[in-house]
């Protein structure tokens, strides 16, 4: 499966043991990440900014994302978010083919859905999935 972690959500993982971690660690196990050059870069200034890693930390842990994710370049989608920025998250969602945005952010879940892409809570891709196992 294919999805998109968006920043919040990667932060989240590399920042504590938590739900965002365990997510992140399914994903990279059994799932294709998509991100995009927009995400890699926030998650660069925030790791610095706000969780203060040192700037080397957070080189390995780029080039790390780098190399275990698909990384897109979003091209311009029209603008379905309050928060412009959210906008180049669904692109690179629909570039890569990805059919969840796992996300914190507000302004994207209260889309839920655009075209093919579902837009959840980590809690809720983690009932998903514990919901697809039982199917099994």
């Amino acid at each position: 499966m294919r999805v998109v972690l968006n920043t919040n959500v990667i932060i989240a993982a590399f920042a504590s043991r938590g739900l965002c971690a365990e997510i992140f660690e399914v994903c990279l196990a059994g799932h294709t990440i998509v991100i995009s050059e927009h995400i890699l870069s926030e998650v660069q200034e925030k790791l610095i900014e706000k969780i203060h890693l040192p700037q080397s930390i957070v080189q390995n842990i780029i080039d790390y994302l780098r190399n275990t994710a698909e990384v897109f370049e979003p091209e311009q989608v029209e603008s379905v978010c309050r928060d412009k920025d959210d906008n180049k998250i669904i692109s690179a969602a629909l570039i890569g083919n990805a059919r969840f945005i796992i996300t914190g952010d507000n302004d994207l879940l209260s889309l839920k859905k655009y075209k093919a892409v579902k837009i959840i809570t980590p809690r809720e891709y983690w009932i998903f999935l514990k919901k697809r196992a039982n199917k099994k």
